[in-house]
């Protein structure tokens, strides 16, 4: 009788948790779209949820209200320099297309004689000019069938800007909820993880919320900081299109060490047009104003406000960056400051016995014998 009971009990066990299994597979595919958009809107909404208690608790706005006017500011701030940029770019775009196809019309593509004075390709790149110079329509025709044949690229390419747009959209619509519900929320997480963990999720919450915002403000202000500053340099040296390069330069800024690729390909493009002046300076801004902002702002506001070391963050954010996509510069660290949070409570925990003498360590039964010094012979 019992022997069937437990029989009947383990199948009622293993049914239970192959249910849950299947459940947890199946919510998986379902918001699995969802989960970056979510991620983006939960660090977004973590870092400007203080404002949001401004609107709510010191203008006395509802929820729902406050929660509308941070989600339109925040779109405000992410649509209008991404439909610049996109507006700029298409203009940029038509204008190189066009100019292209009208030099190669006439006969006339050229490029400067650094190009092709270089050691190894300079031959070539001599080579293929008189080519395209010599016979234009042949030129223009077997770029048109180029671009036929690889159509199918167009449309991945389109696929992958309406999804990113779509995410984008998604990110926003729960931005909204989480504004209004974010306190619920939070709570509800806390509980429910404190129900698995113990009161020490308390402090891994925190560890969190320090780094994440941290991280964010740390980056986000570096980034901002460069590219401006990269802006200035852009528009006194000439470069064209400063705007837009300011624009591309901030989203570069935002992976550590990576903005020197930005102004650094700029000064390279004057330089190689013949302003050796104006790349030079270009350089020189770069080397000493825009990459000391990195130097400074990053690790002050980062390792400053979370204590953890500079190289934790830096790990975080490039190895986040391979494994989750962009969203990853924010996930790596907190992922790596959760894990140093457990390490430092582990090892406080267990301090006594990993710094403890061996002889405080044993108990009287398992003492090891004092052995006497032989007295010195003189």
């Amino acid at each position: 009788m019992i022997e069937n009971w437990t029989k009947e009990f383990i199948i009622q066990r293993l049914l239970a948790i192959t249910l849950l299994v299947v459940l947890f597979v199946l919510c998986f595919q379902v918001v699995q779209f969802f989960i970056v958009p979510a991620l983006w809107a939960a660090i977004l909404a973590y870092v400007t949820f203080p404002i949001y208690k401004f609107f709510h608790e010191k203008v006395k706005l509802s929820p729902s209200f406050s929660a509308a006017i941070m989600t339109m500011s925040i779109s405000l701030m992410i649509g209008i320099p991404l439909v610049i940029g996109v507006f700029i770019l298409q203009q940029e775009a038509l204008s190189l297309i066009s100019n292209l196809v009208y030099r190669i019309k006439v006969g006339y593509l050229d490029v400067p004689n650094s190009v092709k004075e270089l050691p190894i390709i300079g031959q070539q790149v001599k080579d293929v000019l008189w080519r395209i110079n010599k016979n234009p329509e042949g030129t223009l025709e077997a770029f048109r069938l180029w671009v036929q044949s690889h159509l199918y690229y167009g449309k991945i390419a389109f696929d992958v800007v309406f999804s990113g747009l779509a995410k984008l959209g998604m990110a926003l619509m729960t931005l909204f909820f989480f504004y209004r519900d974010g306190t619920s929320l939070v709570r509800q997480i806390r509980q429910a993880l404190r129900n698995i963990i113990g009161n020490r999720i308390d402090g891994y919450i925190d560890s969190v919320g320090t780094t994440t915002r941290a991280v964010v403000y740390g980056i986000g202000l570096t980034a901002l900081a460069q590219a401006l500053l990269a802006g200035i340099g852009y528009y006194f040296s000439g470069a064209p299109s400063p705007i837009l390069l300011t624009i591309v330069t901030f989203v570069i800024a935002l992976i550590p060490f990576g903005t020197p690729f930005a102004w650094g390909a700029v000064s390279i493009w004057l330089l190689s047009q013949g302003h050796t002046v104006e790349g030079v300076g270009l350089a020189l801004w770069g080397v000493l104003v825009i990459s000391w902002v990195d130097n400074l702002i990053r690790p002050i506001v980062i390792s400053g406000a979370t204590k953890i070391p500079f190289i934790i963050i830096f790990i975080g954010v490039l190895g986040g960056l391979t494994a989750f996509g962009f969203v990853g510069l924010f996930i790596g660290p907190v992922v790596l400051a959760i894990g140093l949070a457990v390490w430092r409570e582990w090892i406080s925990q267990h301090k006594n016995e990993i710094f403890a003498p061996q002889e405080e360590m044993l108990s009287d039964d398992q003492a090891l014998p004092i052995i006497d010094k032989p007295e010195s012979i003189n």
